[in-house]
Formats: structure tokens, sequence, C-alpha cells
């Protein structure tokens, strides 16, 4: 039997100045940082969970974003052992993410990190896309530079 990968959605956020978004993830009190994700419910479109999850993590609704791009590869990454068996009731060796670049048109005041309880992200902060690699948990870095190198063209 081949490994499942959960079907997830990720979300480069580009504010007017090129900078993208990365939340301090709650559970993770070290300082790992990251860009909104989470997962594609079934018979939910990749449109409707980029949607979903961008409430949802951010608080950022529709009305105050964009789509620039959807990436037309995804991208899959394996979780280290000892979280395969802790996430998602052991069901998935990892995730297999459709990456999607958005331009927020709103304000930062519009960012609401408790939209949805519970929280993913205690903190938030805009830096340069480059720089994601560096303050990503290390089993998804080379997802980072993937990605990276996906949406580097825009500003």
């Amino acid at each position: 039997m081949s490994a499942l990968y959960r079907p997830c959605v990720g979300l480069t956020i580009f504010n007017p100045d090129g900078k993208v978004f990365v939340g301090e993830r709650i559970d993770s009190p070290g300082g790992d940082w990251q860009m909104p994700q989470g997962g594609i419910d079934p018979g939910e479109s990749v449109e409707d969970a980029l949607w979903r999850e961008l409430y949802e993590e951010v608080g950022i609704d529709n009305n105050k974003a964009e789509v620039i791009r959807i990436a037309s590869q995804t991208i899959r990454y394996d979780l280290p052992e000892h979280l395969q068996k802790k996430l998602w009731g052991g069901k998935y060796a990892g995730q297999e993410q459709t990456w999607v670049a958005l331009r927020f048109t709103g304000a930062d005041s519009d960012i609401n990190l408790t939209a949805h309880n519970p929280p993913e992200f205690q903190a938030w902060q805009w830096v340069s896309l480059h720089k994601t690699p560096d303050l990503i948990i290390p089993f998804k870095r080379e997802t980072y530079n993937k990605v990276v190198a996906l949406f580097e063209d825009i500003s």
C-alpha cells in the first residue's frame, strides 16, 4: 500500500510592498513560523479551501484579497515519523499541497488571528519571501524553497 498524503492548500499572501505573511504557530513556542495552510475537505475545491483557510487562520475575508496564481503542480512533503502517528489519526504520511499566491488588498488592522477558535497563530509579521525557509520548522524547509521558486517573480 502506498502512503497517503493529506490534500492541503498553502497560502502565500503578498502585501502591497511585496512581503509575505507568516504566522508564529501557537502550538510551537520555539518560534516556528509558517504561511497559512490547511486541509482541503472532501468535496471541497482548492478555491473554496483557500478562502476558508484564509479566514480561519488569518481572519481575512475574500473581499480583502485576490488570487494572483494557483500553482499548477502540487508539493508533497513527509512528516517526521513521530508526527505521522500523532497528527490526523495517523492516517497520513504527510501533505500534498496546492500553493496559491494572493495579493492582500486590506489593511493590517483587517488581520485577525482569533477569527477562528482555536487560533493557529499567536503572532504574525510581513517578511521577504526569500526569508521564509529560514523561519520554518526544518522538515518543511525544502517545501518552502519550492514555494519561493514558484512565486519569486511576484512582487
